[in-house]
């Protein structure tokens, strides 16, 4: 009896000190990202000095070298890990001035991959994309638009974001404009079916045509915002405008006024570079062959910076490693922090990790990711695991109130098939969570847009994600069980009216841009 109570004895204070040793290390974590925080500098370094890091530009394998050479100043090994190869191609200077029937510099730059405008400017009419009244007769109608420029995407109605419209148009003149956008959107479509193309292959037929230059807009339905994707021309340059630019341009060419432009869009063809991921590790001690896994996608479309997709998501791993190896330095599982390339183009760095690293992927502990804009995490899912609730839940209880306060959970939840790195971990059946954000106008303003900058990011919501994401970590890493990884029954789809099955691993596209 003597031994068997000196044991519970002994346990019970173990488990003090432990407790005591949890709140101290947590109590560091909070002081030095609220008192010592490098998120401001981060952001600087990363978006005003590197840049925007679209896959196969010189700028994504400068934020590879510089994430390697940020992580050596904070004493963690850090690489980068090729995993394929990808189109190279640099940005150059875009400069769009209309020179008739006035003089006007435009907004407005080339899309991602484009083809240069040459040696020399171009100097054109703009013509709107032919209207025929078939595909037969579109053929016939190609031949207006050598030597042009063509305006091949609808011109909007109004530049005001709906929410503008209902603060405070009349009720008959908002619906009024949303029954008249519909019809003009409708014809449009129709239009576009009559020449026998689509939006995807339609530059194909301008350019075998001879256009000088094709002109697009996509916007993004908020004040001065568009989305700025890839270009699908070979040889000619392919630029977007701005939608009140677009507008006024396109009018003068409706009214017959022959508008004229002069063209400048530098870009360069660098052949085939190796895209990789940058992976840091701060080591376990006790269960180094464990894993807890930090996720961030580091590439972005480059109409501006990537701040918030993912410039914001890269910066609360950088930031939680760092406070986790001045504050933690002996973890008990080994904390990796995954900063992924081409995201974008269909999670290929992660994916293409989860392919090359089962020895890793077998024995993750738990992964954290975070790629949904600047606004504090306010939603948290299980993933379809269905002891989720048991350790996430544990984990959560020492984040402080005020963090989780706003952050809804639901558990089990259900897997995603795609959308953020994360998903290429739950395909392969890691227990692998987004932590999900606030919007502050995210998917209209910010998201793959020319207005995706560091003056958008809302500092105090990133720092409290930093807060939560190092302690999670911690916890993942100190706790004494191993996750479990049984998975619910999926529900029938409400959209499909079947069995949901778990989303397949899927490798990654290991040479992208190349065809």
């Amino acid at each position: 009896m003597k031994s068997k109570f000196l044991f519970i004895a002994s346990f019970c204070f173990s488990s003090i000190l432990f407790a005591q040793d949890q709140d101290v290390v947590i109590q560091n974590i909070v002081k030095e990202a609220s008192e010592n925080s490098q998120l401001e500098k981060l952001g600087h370094e990363l978006l005003d000095v590197v840049g925007p890091r679209l896959v196969g530009t010189p700028e994504m394998k400068q934020a590879h070298d510089w994430a390697v050479n940020k992580y050596k100043e904070w004493d963690i090994p850090a690489e980068n890990q090729q995993w394929g190869e990808w189109r190279g191609w640099k940005r150059g200077i875009t400069h769009i001035d209309l020179i008739e029937p006035r003089v006007r510099t435009l907004s407005g730059m080339q899309l991602a991959w484009s083809p240069s405008s040459g040696k020399k400017p171009i100097v054109a009419e703009v013509v709107i994309l032919p209207e025929a009244k078939d595909s037969t007769n579109f053929a016939k109608l190609l031949s207006g638009v050598k030597g042009k420029l063509v305006m091949i995407s609808m011109p909007q109605m109004t530049g005001r974001p709906d929410e503008n419209w209902e603060e405070f148009a009349t009720d008959s003149s908002f619906a009024k404009m949303k029954e008249d956008r519909n019809a003009q959107s409708e014809a449009w479509s129709d239009r576009m079916t009559k020449t026998g193309y689509t939006n995807r292959n339609i530059t194909e037929a301008l350019e075998k045509a001879g256009a000088a230059g094709i002109i697009t807009l996509n916007w993004s339905r908020g004040f001065g915002a568009n989305k700025i994707f890839s270009a699908s021309t070979k040889k000619i340059p392919t630029i977007e405008l701005s939608l009140e630019d677009y507008g006024m341009v396109y009018r003068l060419a409706e009214y017959g006024d022959k508008p004229k432009l002069r063209l400048v869009a530098e870009s360069e063809e660098l052949g085939v570079v190796p895209t990789f991921n940058t992976i840091a590790t701060i080591k376990g001690t006790e269960k180094p062959e464990e894993y807890v896994i930090l996720s961030a996608h580091f590439d972005s479309w480059d109409g501006a910076t990537g701040a918030t997709d993912n410039g914001t998501g890269t910066m609360v791993m950088m930031e939680a490693m760092r406070i986790l190896k001045k504050m933690y330095p002996n973890p008990k599982r080994t904390i990796i922090a995954g900063h992924w390339g081409s995201e974008e183009q269909g999670l290929n760095g992660s994916r293409a990790f989860v392919k090359d690293h089962p020895e890793i992927v077998d024995n993750v502990q738990a992964l954290f990711n975070q790629d949904n804009g600047t606004g504090r995490v306010v939603n948290l899912s299980g993933g379809g695991f269905l002891n989720s609730y048991d350790y996430l839940g544990r984990w959560l209880e020492a984040v402080p109130e005020e963090i989780t306060d706003e952050i809804e959970t639901t558990f089990p939840g259900i897997p995603s098939g795609g959308g953020s790195d994360y998903a290429s971990f739950l395909a392969a059946g890691v227990p692998a969570f987004s932590l999900s954000s606030i919007s502050w106008s995210y998917w209209n303003y910010t998201w793959h847009t020319n207005l995706d900058t560091y003056d958008k990011i809302v500092f105090d919501d990133v720092r409290s994600n930093v807060i939560l994401t190092a302690i999670m970590a911690y916890m993942a890493s100190e706790d004494p069980e191993k996750t479990s990884r049984e998975k619910r029954v999926l529900p029938i789809s409400k959209r499909s009216g079947e069995q949901m099955t778990w989303p397949e691993a899927r490798d990654a596209t290991r040479k992208g841009g190349l065809d």
